[in-house]
């Protein structure tokens, strides 16, 4: 509104100025010129009867005094010697004239002035010599009005600002309706983000009428879109997380029955039921402490203990610590360090990070001779870590769910191979952290390699 304001008032009032302007500069233009080729024929009468030795000729006088009559003016004739020898008021007769303006103009210098206060023209008009053009003789001093070119602007004035009023009303009018046509769409799109807020819409919103309603609405739609996917997201990860804290403590419940309703059970099934008790209690509190720590992983990255760490001996030790479990496993685990590399990184973080990608390598390498391959490498940005084994493999399908909370590729097998689901998505959120990346790519029956990429200073 403010915009359409400015684009067709502004412009209107300059114009009007323009206008009444440029109006009264060319009429008193023209006035002058009229003027100024009248008082040239008269000067031609003035040289030819040689007026400026006898001023009293009654024909050129009478002409003086007629002109003088047409324009509301005076005339006054000064000789070379800046004296009035003709004056149509009478006033000034006998009397010397040294203005500036008679002065210049003895000096060859013709002038005309508009004094817009008093409303006249004063024009000065050189009286040349007739044997010599460039001497002057005498001065002709003309004083014409210019009351009516002042009238006339002042009613041109009025009648411009009747106008830019009847503009500014149109502007208005035109103004109110173009907004409510323009924001139209956009209550549009408040009313359909408050019914959505509101819960009465499910759908995506829709509202083509431009195109920054189209590209707001896309957007909207995108954003909840993934506040649906998270939504969806915690409500299948609270239903994850009841079901799988719920398994040990079924089980517990079972077994703990199962001795009350006996108690004549002999010591050895006692020690049995006792020790799936144990086992039961251990997986349930292997469960929270995942939770917890993907719990801490989801806090925001202030919460990262950043220090130069040397990546090298960081994988160096998560391997020698997996090595007893790759040994049980009859797995090899290969590392190759292509250089030395020093980070910014949480160690802590990075360490579980790598040492659930490892471990799962491990467990789930099922051929006989299987190898894990850990490779280190950087350039000037980013160190790379990359994972490879001999395993199973990752259905085609499943590949782009292994990050997800409690997701398990095989579950039938679950119980068999053991941890929580939460060892990747635990790795995942700490790669993320540090402003990494991690991709993945398997075949099955061939193995998976995971591929890490984490700058090498850590930007807040």
């Amino acid at each position: 509104m403010v915009l359409l304001f400015v684009m067709g008032i502004v412009p209107a009032i300059v114009v009007e100025n323009v206008v009444v302007e440029s109006y009264e500069t060319r009429a008193v233009s023209q006035r002058s010129i009229i003027v100024k080729n009248q008082c040239d024929i008269l000067i031609d009468q003035l040289v030819e009867k040689d007026y400026l030795q006898d001023p009293t000729d009654e024909v050129i006088n009478g002409e003086f005094n007629m002109l003088t009559s047409i324009y509301g003016g005076r005339i006054l004739v000064v000789n070379r010697d800046a004296k009035v020898i003709m004056d149509t008021f009478n006033l000034d007769y006998g009397k010397y004239s040294l203005s500036q303006e008679v002065i210049d103009c003895l000096n060859g210098e013709e002038t005309t002035n508009y004094d817009d206060k008093n409303q006249y023209i004063e024009m000065t008009i050189a009286i040349h010599n007739p044997d010599d053009n460039k001497e002057v003789d005498g001065v002709l001093l003309v004083s014409v009005s210019a009351a009516e070119i002042h009238t006339s602007r002042q009613i041109l004035a009025s009648r411009g600002m009747m106008i830019l009023i009847l503009a500014i009303l149109l502007v208005l009018l035109i103004g109110f309706w173009l907004a409510g046509v323009f924001v139209r769409p956009f209550q549009k799109i408040t009313s359909a983000i408050e019914g959505v807020t509101d819960g009465y819409e499910d759908g995506n919103i829709s509202v083509p009428d431009y195109l920054e309603t189209e590209l707001i609405t896309d957007a909207f739609n995108r954003m909840l879109a993934r506040v649906r996917t998270v939504d969806d997201s915690r409500d299948e990860f609270v239903s994850n997380v009841s079901h799988e804290l719920k398994t040990p403590l079924a089980s517990m419940k079972v077994l703990a029955d199962s001795l009350n309703m006996n108690p004549d059970a002999p010591v050895e099934q006692y020690q049995d039921f006792m020790q799936d008790i144990s086992e039961e209690i251990d997986r349930e509190n292997m469960i929270i402490n995942d939770l917890l720590s993907l719990v801490k992983m989801d806090k925001k990255s202030a919460d990262l203990n950043i220090a130069e760490t040397n990546i090298n001996e960081e994988l160096d030790q998560i391997i020698r610590r997996l090595t007893p479990i790759a040994e049980k496993a009859s797995v090899e685990l290969i590392f190759d360090s292509f250089r030395p590399v020093t980070a910014e990184v949480d160690e802590t973080k990075l360490t579980l990070a790598f040492t659930n990608i490892i471990e799962n390598a491990i467990k789930y390498n099922k051929q006989e001779g299987g190898w894990v391959r850990i490779s280190l490498n950087a350039d000037r940005k980013y160190f790379y870590v990359t994972i490879s084994d001999s395993g199973i493999g990752i259905p085609e399908d499943s590949v782009d769910n292994i990050f997800e909370r409690f997701y398990r590729v095989d579950k039938s097998h679950s119980r068999e191979i053991g941890g929580t689901g939460l060892g990747l998505a635990i790795t995942k959120s700490a790669i993320v952290k540090h402003k990494g990346a991690i991709r993945v790519t398997s075949k099955l029956g061939e193995g998976t390699t995971f591929s890490v990429r984490i700058p090498l200073i850590y930007v807040a």
